[in-house]
């Protein structure tokens, strides 16, 4: 059986791999013009990462009242995969911006 700390790292990945593509799309749909659609797209990615990021949120403050964490490749994949996606959300973002202005 999986512990809590696994389900976690698999509900941040999941959440933040949705989070990605949803951005990603969010830029192809811009890149044609289709700035409502990005935004939408936009939001919903932000639903997604908002998602992954409660779920490391909880770790942290289970940490922080004593309750030690299991340090292993899946946590730090998750870890990577949750920060990757936020900064490539956070440049789609700005790059939209751009194309909102022609």
């Amino acid at each position: 059986m999986e512990s809590n700390t696994e389900m976690v790292s698999f509900g941040i990945i999941a959440n933040a791999g949705d989070a990605h593509t949803l951005a990603f799309n969010a830029l192809q749909k811009a890149k044609v013009g289709n700035i409502d659609e990005a935004e939408e797209l936009l939001k919903k990615s932000d639903d997604a990462i908002n998602l992954a990021h409660k779920s490391q949120t909880e770790l942290l403050f289970k940490e922080a009242n004593g309750e030690k964490t299991a340090i292993d490749v899946l946590l730090i994949h998750a870890q990577d995969h949750l920060m990757t996606s936020m900064i490539a959300i956070e440049l789609i973002k700005e790059i939209i911006l751009l194309y909102k202005r022609k």
